[in-house]
């Protein structure tokens, strides 16, 4: 199902509304009790370090008639951040990366969407970390839609990005004796979404 537009080839075409994607209309919000923002990144040249962000709030807004005017928004805490180890998120927090007391949210805001085939999908938006605004790109599988046992009627996304974290500003870095730094500048961001159709507002 086409949940985020078509991607622009130029060309012009009729597409066919589909009965099931029209029935996904509407405002969503994200559950972060079934949902998961994570991160890899190289450490020490060797191996993978893997974090989240515990807090987060969301929504999408699907629309089935005009896919492509479907959005997306995400606010994370900074502070939230988890990595299993207190020292290193720590570090996280100070003005060496994040500085999380004067920028204690990170934003993602979409501003255009794109299918790509079957049920992959590409949300174009800003990504705000500290006071640095950036294109992110976020490639999605969109893994269905069910009402789930409190009759929440839920859709399920997955996928990812890989940025360059120097380009939000995130230099900080050590040299190892043999060779190579501590921490690699490109990350890779990590989406599992959960989001619950909201109710009809009353009239």
């Amino acid at each position: 199902m086409a949940l985020f537009g078509r991607k622009n080839d130029g060309a012009t075409a009729t597409r066919e509304i589909d009965p099931a994607l029209v029935a996904l209309t509407g405002a969503y919000t994200i559950d972060p009790s079934h949902s998961k923002i994570g991160f890899s990144v190289r450490h020490a040249m060797v191996t993978n370090v893997h974090g989240a962000f515990t807090e987060f709030e969301g929504s999408l807004d699907l629309n089935g008639t005009d896919p492509a005017h479907s959005t997306a928004s995400i606010v994370v805490t900074i502070s939230s951040v988890d990595t299993g180890a207190p020292d290193r998120d720590g570090h996280l927090l100070t003005g060496d990366f994040f500085d999380a007391e004067q920028f204690p949210k990170m934003t993602f805001t979409s501003t255009s969407a794109e299918e790509l085939g079957g049920e992959s999908y590409r949300i174009n938006g800003d990504l705000t970390i500290k006071d640095v605004t950036k294109p992110l790109s976020i490639d999605l599988e969109f893994n269905g839609a069910a009402t789930d046992a409190y009759g929440n009627e839920r859709v399920g996304f997955e996928g990812g990005a890989t940025i360059l974290r120097s380009d939000w500003g995130l230099t900080w870095n050590a040299a190892l004796e043999a060779g190579g730094v501590v921490v690699s500048d490109k990350v890779k961001l990590l989406f599992d979404i959960s989001a619950i159709k909201k109710a009809p507002e009353a009239v």
